[in-house]
């Protein structure tokens, strides 16, 4: 199917209800130019992490003109990633953004969209260097995972075993988290202990149930440290119900919307993230700055809308550093 034909079909399936993707309508652009398409793939389409990022995603193609089509699977699932990539492929979108479960996995699905002539970007966790152009980076990976650590390490007074609630045990970005905070604890906090890693699957009933095995199998567990969104929930569900209030400790990646309770009740110390909403808009801007020739390898800056100017190294779009939210400033905060 050529090009044309294909987005044809795609507004077909759009106008009729049949599409399983979403898709954000803008305003055609000035000078009736063509409208770019741009593809949005989180980890997980019902995980509020992305449905966060999507809103800024949503925003930026609003500003800049482009159709914005969202979609990814319902649960972390490598392999349903490469099948809507294939699928983008086909229909002959503009350029991919893609939030990657497995960095190998997807790599291929997005080299045979460049040798397509589909521009490709990745956001929040890259692929392969060699199946993109950009990668737009939350914080660096080290930022995130010494971050991680040291809040552990300081609510626990340098000392005691800890956990990891995981998204899953294949992310390519929380492994490489875990390795800094690995090596943060190994450099600076000797006396630290990792006694246990869980997958959740991105869901906050299981790293609730996983929490509550792990603080019956370690009695002397100090703190759970989460590296997924909707770990950082269901681990305070977990220690509320098992009445460790304020004994077992509890961190991590997470969105301040969903852990305000838990922040005020004082059964979660800390979350630790960005500004969700940024990621996505920055990745849209990036996206079609690359699709329409405004981004180039070598280039130290790019300017996002409403957001102003970011800084790039090398091949790396960097949104900024983590920030920690807590009781003093949690509620200056909504998403």
């Amino acid at each position: 199917m050529n090009r044309f034909l294909a987005l044809l079909l795609l507004a077909a399936l759009a106008l009729t209800g049949c599409g399983k993707s979403s898709e954000t309508k803008s305003p055609a652009p000035a000078g009736g130019g063509k409208k770019l398409t741009i593809a949005l793939l989180p980890k997980s389409k019902g995980n509020a992490y992305f449905i966060s990022c999507r809103k800024g995603a949503e925003r930026a193609a609003q500003e800049l003109g482009a159709e914005l089509i969202f979609d990814g699977p319902t649960n972390p699932d490598p392999a349903k990633q490469n099948e809507i990539v294939e699928n983008w492929i086909t229909l002959g979108v503009d350029v991919i953004a893609a939030a990657c479960e497995n960095k190998e996995g997807i790599s291929t699905a997005l080299r045979k969209a460049k040798a397509k002539g589909v521009k490709v970007i990745t956001y929040d966790a890259d692929a392969l260097p060699d199946a993109r152009e950009f990668f737009v980076n939350q914080a660096t990976s080290q930022g995130i995972g010494y971050a991680l650590m040291d809040e552990a390490a300081r609510l626990c007074g340098n000392e005691g075993e800890f956990a990891v609630i995981t998204g899953s045990l294949t992310a390519a970005n929380q492994i490489e988290w875990r390795k800094f905070v690995e090596e943060r604890r190994a450099e600076k906090y000797p006396n630290m202990k990792m006694v246990a890693l869980r997958p959740c699957d991105d869901l906050k009933d299981k790293a609730q149930s996983e929490t509550t095995t792990l603080l019956s199998a370690y009695p002397n567990l100090k703190i759970i440290v989460s590296t997924t969104s909707l770990g950082v929930p269901g681990a305070a569900e977990a220690i509320k119900q098992a009445g460790k209030t304020g004994q077992v400790k509890n961190i991590g990646l997470g969105l301040p919307n969903e852990n305000k309770r838990y922040v005020h009740d004082g059964v979660t110390d800390s979350v630790i993230l960005w500004k969700t909403e940024d990621l996505g808009y920055l990745a849209v801007y990036a996206a079609n700055a690359l699709a329409k020739g405004e981004l180039k390898t070598g280039d130290k800056t790019i300017k996002a809308g409403s957001l102003g100017e970011f800084a790039i190294q090398g091949d790396n779009i960097m949104l900024g550093k983590p920030f920690i939210f807590n009781k003093e400033n949690i509620d200056q905060f909504d998403f």
